[in-house]
C-alpha cells in the first residue's frame, strides 16, 4: 500500500458519497427506522413477569444485524458500478494497487458506519429506551465491527458479479442463511448438530453472540473478546480474499 494514494482514494469515495444524498440517507437513516418499526411492533408484545422486554431481546440483535445488511447491500452495488462503468479499470491503470482501492473502500464505508452505529444506537437506547446491562460503548463498537464486516463481504462478492442485479442476488445466498443460523431466530445450542457446526463457521453468528454477551452481562467478558476477534479475522480475511478475486472490469 501507498499512503498518499490510499489517502487520496478514500477521499474519492467520500466525496462521492457525499454527492449521493440517497445513498447517505440509506447508510445513517435505514437502520434507526428499522429501529423504531421494531419498537412499535412490540411496544404492546405481551411479556411474562421478571423477563426483560421482547423488544430489548431482539433491538440489541438487530443492532449489528441491520448494519450489516445495509453495508452489504450499498458496498456491493456500489463495486459493481466501479467496474461496469469502467472506472475501476482506470484506476487500477495508475500506481494505485488493488489494495489501495480495497482499503480506501473499506475506511470510506468505515467512517460512514460509525456514524451509522452512533445514531442507530442513539435511537435506540436514548429514543426507544432500550436497556443493556453492558456498555453501551461496546454496543456502538460491535456494530460498527459488523458494518465493516459487510463492506468486507460486500466487497469480495461483487467480484463474482456481472451487472448490479446479481450483486443484489447474493444477498439470499450469503446473508440470509447468516440471519436464519446466528441465533437470532433460534438459539445456536438448540439447533440439529449440522446446523450448528455451520453457524460456527459464519461471522454473524460470532457478532449477534458478542451482543448478546453484552446484554446479560456489565463487565467485558473473556467469550465477548473472542467474539470480537474472530469478526475481525473474518473481516481481514475477507478483505484480502477480496483483492486476489478482484477483476478489473466484468468480461
Amino acid at each position: 500500500m501507498t499512503m498518499q494514494i490510499y489517502a487520496a482514494g478514500t477521499g474519492r469515495i467520500l466525496r462521492q458519497l457525499r454527492e449521493d444524498q440517497r445513498t447517505v440517507a440509506m447508510i445513517l437513516l435505514v437502520p434507526s427506522l428499522l429501529m423504531v418499526l421494531l419498537y412499535f411492533l412490540y411496544q404492546n408484545y405481551p411479556t411474562a413477569p421478571g423477563s426483560p422486554p421482547l423488544f430489548d431481546r431482539i433491538a440489541i440483535t438487530m443492532l449489528g444485524i441491520l448494519p450489516f445488511v445495509v453495508m452489504f447491500l450499498i458496498t456491493s452495488i456500489a463495486m459493481q458500478r466501479e467496474r461496469s462503468s469502467g472506472t475501476l479499470e482506470r484506476l487500477l491503470t495508475t500506481p494505485m494497487s488493488k489494495l489501495d482501492l480495497l482499503a480506501s473502500y473499506a475506511s470510506a464505508f468505515s467512517i460512514a458506519a460509525v456514524l451509522q452505529g452512533v445514531l442507530a444506537c442513539g435511537v435506540a437506547f436514548g429514543l426507544l429506551g432500550l436497556s443493556t446491562a453492558g456498555s453501551i460503548g461496546w454496543v456502538i463498537v460491535v456494530a460498527v465491527l459488523n458494518a465493516v464486516l459487510g463492506v468486507a463481504i460486500g466487497l469480495l462478492c461483487s467480484a463474482f458479479a456481472r451487472t448490479e442485479f446479481q450483486a443484489v442476488q447474493f444477498m439470499p445466498v450469503v446473508v440470509v442463511p447468516q440471519l436464519f443460523l446466528c441465533g437470532l431466530l433460534v438459539p445456536r445450542d438448540q439447533m440439529p448438530d449440522w446446523l450448528h457446526a455451520i453457524s460456527n463457521v459464519l461471522p454473524l453468528s460470532y457478532a449477534v453472540d458478542a451482543l448478546q454477551q453484552i446484554s446479560s452481562n456489565p463487565e467485558f467478558t473473556a467469550r465477548m473478546g473472542l467474539d470480537i476477534g474472530v469478526v475481525l479475522g473474518f473481516t481481514v480475511v475477507a478483505l484480502c480474499a477480496a483483492a486476489a478475486t478482484l477483476r478489473r472490469r466484468t468480461p
